[in-house]
Formats: C-alpha cells, sequence, structure tokens
C-alpha cells in the first residue's frame, strides 16, 4: 500500500489527510524532519511513498497527478512529492542531506556551496533531488491550484483560488489526447470521455475497455463477412462504436492514471488487429455477397498502410536523438509557422488520414457502398498521405543538418529486422566506398517487385530476390547515421510484403490471396511488436527470434522459391503453414514478454498513439 508521510505542523480544518487517504495512501504524520526520515525506512522498498506538507492548499487531481501517476519514477508539485521504487535511493539520500544540513531544519545546500531557500521539508527534497541531477517530473496542472501558503491570508486566497476552478471539468478535459484529428475531436471525444469517467466511477479498466473494443471490431468485422446490405450497415456502426472505445480507453487511462506496460502494448496491437481483421471481412463479404475478389486490395491496404506507420516510426526514432546543437530544418520552421493559423493544422491532420478519419471513411463507405469502393477510396487516400507525409520528412531531413545518435542508429537497425543471410554477408564483405544505404535499399526493393508485377512466379524472381539481399546488405553495412537512413526500414517492408502481394495476385489462383494476406499479417505484427518494444525502452525482440523467422530478406527469398517451385495450389499450402508458423513464433515470444515486463513491474509507458 503506498505510504504518505505528513510533515509540519497541522491545519486547523485542512482536508489533505481525507485527500490523501482518498487516493490510498496511508497517512504517517511525522513530528520532525528526523521522524519523516525514519517513517521513510520504515515502508517497504517495493511501495510507493510521498512526502507531503500539511499545509498543503490545493485540488485533489493535482496531488493525483504528483502521487500518483505510474510513468515517472519521481514526481512533484509545489508541496508534495513522490517516488516509486526505482527512485526510492534518491529520495533517501535527498532527505537524509536535509536532515544532517542543518539539524533536520532550515534550508539546504544545493551541493555546489549555494543555499536554496525553500519552505517546507517535501519543497527542500525536492531540490536537493534537482541539485542531484534526478529526473523530477512536474505535473502540469494548467488552471488546477498547488501551494504551500506562509500566513493565514494567502492560506484563505489559495482556497478561494481552488473553490473558483471546476476540478472535475479540468479533469475530463485533460483525460482527452491532444493532437486528435478533426473527426475525433469533434465527433468522439465530446462524449467519450464521459464514458470514460463513467467507467472509472464503476471500476473498470483501461485495459477491459481495450478488450471490449477488439471485440466490438472482431463482430464489426464478422457483419462484414455476410455480404449482405445488413451486414455491412451493421458492420459500419459497430466499427464506428469500436473506435469509440478505442477512444474511451485512453482518456480511462489518463482520468484515472490508470497507465501500464501492458495496456500500452494491448492498446497499440488491438488496433492493428482489429482494422486488418475488418480488412479481411470486408474482403470475405465481398466474395459471400458474389463474385468480387477484392483480397488483392485489402492485402495492398494492410500492406501500405504497415508501410506508411514504418515512415512515420523511422522518421520519429532517427529525429529523437539528433544532436541537440543541429539547427532546425526550415520545413519545421514553416510547420510551426503554418501551426498559428488554424484552420491550416486540422487541414493537415485530415490530409494524414489519421486513424479516426480512417475509420470513419471505412465505417461510412462500407454501410453505403461496396467493398471494392471502400478499398479503392481507402488506397488512393492513404496513397496520398503516404507521399504527403513522406515527402515532408525527406525535405526537412536533408534540409536540417543533424547527427544521428549511436542509440537511434540502432534503433533503425532493430527496425530494419535484418536476418541471418544480411548479417552473413555484412561480415563477409566488408563495407567500402561511399554511404548508399537508402538508395541501395531503394534499388533492390525496386528489382524485385518490378521482377514480381513482370513475370510473377518465377526463377527470375528469384533471382532478384538475391539482389534485393545484397542491397539489404549493403544498406546496413555501416550504422545508419546518414540523414535518410531512416527510410531504409520502410524500404524493406515495401520490398518484402509487395513481394507476397504480388507473387500472391500473380499465382491465379483464389486462395493464394488469403493466405498472403494471413502471412504479411503475422509478419507485420512482430515489425510492429519491434516499434513498441523501442518505444518502451526495452530494446529490439530477441536474436534468436529474428534468426528463426529469417529477417526480411529471408522470408522474401523463401516466398520467391517457393512460388517458383510450387504449384499455385501448394503455393498456397505453404504460404499458409509459413503465416501459421511465424504467427505462433511471434505471438508467443511477444505475449511471453509483455507480461513478464508487466509482472515484473517495468515502468508503465503510456503511448499517445499513432496519429495515422
Amino acid at each position: 500500500m503506498p505510504t504518505a508521510i505528513l510533515t509540519g505542523q497541522p491545519v486547523p480544518g485542512s482536508s489533505i489527510e481525507g485527500d490523501l487517504r482518498a487516493l490510498g495512501f496511508e497517512v504517517r504524520p511525522a513530528t520532525d524532519a528526523a521522524h519523516a526520515e525514519t517513517l521513510l525506512a520504515r515502508v517497504p522498498e517495493e511501495d510507493r511513498v510521498a512526502v507531503v506538507d500539511a499545509r498543503f492548499v490545493g485540488h485533489v487531481h493535482a496531488l493525483r497527478l504528483a502521487l500518483t501517476d505510474p510513468r515517472f519514477t519521481l514526481a512533484a508539485i509545489p508541496g508534495a512529492v513522490s517516488a516509486r521504487a526505482a527512485g526510492r535511493q534518491a529520495l533517501t539520500r535527498a532527505m537524509a542531506r536535509e536532515n544532517s544540513a542543518e539539524g533536520g531544519n532550515g534550508a539546504p545546500g544545493a551541493g555546489d556551496g549555494t543555499a536554496v531557500v525553500v519552505d517546507g521539508l517535501a519543497d527542500r527534497i525536492t531540490a536537493a533531488l534537482d541539485a542531484d541531477g534526478a529526473e523530477v517530473h512536474r505535473p502540469a496542472l494548467g488552471s488546477l491550484v498547488a501551494a504551500v501558503p506562509a500566513d493565514p491570508q494567502s492560506r484563505n486566497e489559495a482556497r478561494q483560488a481552488v473553490a473558483a476552478v471546476d476540478e472535475e471539468a479540468v479533469r475530463l478535459k485533460s483525460a482527452v489526447k491532444s493532437g486528435d484529428g478533426l473527426f475525433t475531436t469533434y465527433c468522439i471525444s465530446p462524449y467519450s470521455r464521459y464514458i470514460a469517467r463513467w467507467c472509472a466511477r464503476r471500476g473498470l479498466t483501461p485495459n477491459q475497455v481495450t478488450t471490449a473494443s477488439l471485440l466490438t471490431a472482431l463482430i464489426a468485422a464478422g457483419c462484414a463477412a455476410t455480404g449482405t446490405r445488413g451486414g455491412f450497415v451493421a458492420a459500419g456502426v459497430l466499427l464506428i462504436a469500436s473506435f469509440v472505445l478505442d477512444c474511451t480507453d485512453g482518456q480511462l487511462a489518463r482520468y484515472s492514471l490508470q497507465y501500464s506496460t501492458l495496456g500500452a502494448w494491448l492498446d497499440a496491437t488491438f488496433d492493428r488487429a482489429k482494422e486488418f481483421a475488418f480488412y479481411a471481412g470486408l474482403a470475405l463479404g465481398a466474395t459471400h455477397g458474389g463474385t468480387d475478389d477484392v483480397w488483392a486490395l485489402a492485402l495492398g491496404a494492410m500492406v501500405l498502410q504497415t508501410t506508411r506507420h514504418m515512415v512515420d516510426f523511422a522518421f520519429i526514432e532517427a529525429q529523437q536523438d539528433a544532436d541537440a546543437t543541429s539547427a532546425a530544418a526550415p520545413t519545421a520552421a514553416l510547420s510551426e509557422r503554418l501551426d498559428g493559423v488554424g484552420w491550416s493544422v486540422w487541414v493537415r491532420r485530415v490530409i494524414i488520414l489519421p486513424i479516426g478519419e480512417r475509420w470513419a471513411m471505412i465505417a461510412l463507405l462500407t454501410a453505403l457502398t461496396t467493398p471494392r469502393v471502400t478499398f479503392c477510396a481507402l488506397l488512393a487516400w492513404m496513397a496520398f498521405a503516404t507521399l504527403y507525409t513522406t515527402a515532408g520528412r525527406v525535405l526537412r531531413s536533408v534540409t536540417r543538418k543533424a547527427r544521428r545518435t549511436d542509440r537511434a542508429a540502432q534503433a533503425l537497425a532493430d527496425l530494419a529486422d535484418d536476418g541471418p543471410v544480411v548479417q552473413l554477408l555484412v561480415r563477409l564483405v566488408p563495407a567500402t566506398g561511399p554511404r548508399v544505404a537508402p538508395l541501395a535499399a531503394a534499388l533492390g526493393t525496386a528489382a524485385v517487385l518490378l521482377a514480381a508485377w513482370s513475370w510473377g512466379p518465377s526463377w527470375w524472381v528469384v533471382l532478384l530476390a538475391g539482389l534485393y539481399t545484397l542491397c539489404a546488405a549493403e544498406a546496413v553495412s555501416r550504422p545508419l547515421t546518414g540523414p535518410l537512413d531512416w527510410l531504409v526500414p520502410p524500404l524493406f517492408r515495401a520490398g518484402e510484403y509487395g513481394t507476397v502481394l504480388l507473387l500472391a495476385a500473380e499465382s491465379g489462383v483464389n486462395g493464394v490471396l488469403p493466405a498472403a494476406f494471413g502471412l504479411v499479417a503475422a509478419v507485420a505484427y512482430h515489425h510492429y511488436d519491434t516499434v513498441y518494444r523501442i518505444r518502451g525502452n526495452a530494446g529490439a525482440p530477441p536474436a534468436w527470434l529474428v534468426r528463426a523467422t529469417g529477417g526480411h530478406e529471408g522470408r522474401t527469398l523463401l516466398v520467391t522459391v517457393l512460388a517458383a517451385l510450387l504449384t499455385a495450389p501448394q503455393f498456397e499450402v505453404a504460404l499458409t503453414a509459413l503465416a501459421v508458423a511465424v504467427a505462433v513464433l511471434v505471438l508467443a515470444e511477444s505475449i511471453r514478454f509483455w507480461v513478464a515486463a508487466h509482472q515484473g513491474g517495468a515502468p508503465a509507458v503510456h503511448d499517445e498513439g499513432e496519429t495515422a
């Protein structure tokens, strides 16, 4: 159970003890600083602990933000500081130093001989943590009040300030993610936040809401698979309902600060599972409702969407650790100026087809038109959005003089998903000549895709897949630190997924495309899982998994060989078996890893999600 150590003289009429108990803390009053240090030592190491000034006046939600958010090791607001287990040693050292500095009272030394005068033990500890270089999170309070008044008049003023703010309205507003798209902001969030509050008051967790969203989307996919107009209408309605729940789970997490490592993973992976399952449902519905086979379009939508996401992920990983002294790109400056024009922000958010707009379009077209029209419209808009975002990021990269860090280069290497063949070639053939990573990756990808499109299943495609492998080895033969090296992972995704799509489409057997859809879905899950591990600072999947699944070049070579060697019905069976094998491997390892991380007390992560 978390413990709050209440320090300082109690204030008559103060609600601080009741507020702390309402937040789930066991309250232990300390008579002086030395007593507070003794109480701290008695708190079990694995429990969260907070030091709070008894004179604190403020909103309960301000305390909640500082004392209960599981994402941060150390957090503080005026009059309160808290630490998770990982920050206990830093808190203990800071408190001990405060007590020894001047006999447990007065101002501490800042570590450089300069006195820092702050009121109250909690604030002195926070100042000591800062002086020690500890990373102390300070939540943005906005209009919320958090103060430690020094006299009755200021206390009365602080209480009046508390009464003047509608705390619940602020809490509801902060539950909505900033940066959402137009549809989500104006058509979903105005009421989904109240659903989130309803869930919180009934003890529901974000993971339960996330699961409900997945089940709703799967039912929607099942309705679409019926191929009837009534089924398509029901599918569209249920898809929107699933999206409402998808927004609600994140808002519930922010409203009640129920963040978790497992929850972040479920939210991210279920989004992809819902969308791709709905694509499959539409493709099945088109087949059941007539003779229209749109599996190629469904697979194309999945390939384009996953490749586009990899552009986003790789660019972000390449940029976030760039040298801080690097000059800002002119394109970034232009973007900041455009942000000052309100309508331009919304236009640009709509152009990139974020998840809200995308699901709304899919739902509406599913209910009113045919699966073919739905997929054609989706592919056209996604292609434009991909070109728009990629072109902007290329311009930003070439105009910004930045040096990539080793961490960013390693993240890009992990996202590349090189298998044993590429790794062997890199070891055997030393890198020489100029750095041409994106050019080599683009050349290999273009070669194998053109071959698959021109010749279909043939040994010529196998030969060009070998060239793709050689180009991939050249691309990753040096650390990916160049300005455009973030293009390498998405180019590999396009090469592998596109080859599977084209060979399946050219096979001439209806069942091959659904089998290819399953294979790409399993491999895409592996690549998304890699992204989420990197974002959670957990590193890449284990090397044995990359070797067992062959890497992008190994799978591409295998698929081209199978297509050339087998008949179309045999190719269908082989793709199905490969899809099942990859899915079992990556799902088993992914579930094991994330459940173990959650049970092991890994720092909570709350990924705000992809806007697209």
